[in-house]
């Protein structure tokens, strides 16, 4: 297509040139081009994927359930108090075991528990005597700490010495079981 300069119709006012162009307006443009003839473009819209997704079924229902538990989600009870969908419970009141208890252990040789002192830390040993004087010995507790040294009473004799220890309940009841069938021993840690 040929370039046509601009031309003033008759009716329209003669032409001032402004003194910020040196040319008249559009004289300073390229000339003009063809554009090439080209294909339609066509975007995939909303219609095609409804169509898509009723030839794939599977995915069809996950959607469906999708938005099914979304709206059941949205439209749930709102309490400030909890998580929605949880039932509401009163806490449990925890209630803390004692980890120690204190147990008084009587020990065979009054003289060993001369050397005790509070805060020491001993391992406990029962001996069952036998008929033949020898006896099967077994550690009771390990670790225990010393938390008191009574006086010793006058008149006790060979009855052996008291201490007061430290000691799981656990291993408290099995102190107890054993003092009753065993002469028990202490040795330092």
């Amino acid at each position: 297509m040929p370039f046509v300069p601009f031309a003033p119709s008759p009716s329209s006012p003669p032409f001032s040139p402004s003194p910020l162009a040196a040319h008249p307006p559009g004289t300073d443009t390229p000339p003009t081009c063809e554009v090439p003839h080209f294909a339609p473009v066509r975007v995939r819209g909303g219609r095609y994927q409804l169509r898509q997704l009723v030839r794939h079924r599977r995915r069809a229902v996950a959607v469906g359930l999708v938005v099914t538990a979304a709206a059941l989600v949205a439209a749930g009870p709102r309490d400030a108090d909890g998580a929605r969908g949880h039932p509401v419970v009163a806490p449990v009141r925890e209630h803390r075991a004692v980890t120690t208890v204190s147990a008084p252990v009587r020990i065979a040789d009054a003289a060993t528990v001369r050397l005790l002192r509070p805060g020491d830390r001993v391992d406990v040993i029962a001996a069952e005597e036998t008929a033949t004087g020898g006896g099967d010995a077994q550690v009771i507790a390990r670790g225990a700490r010393v938390s008191k040294v009574p006086e010793a009473l006058e008149g006790a004799g060979d009855s052996g010495a008291l201490v007061v220890l430290s000691v799981p309940r656990s291993t408290a009841a099995r102190l107890v079981g054993a003092s009753s069938t065993a002469r028990l021993a202490v040795t330092l840690c």
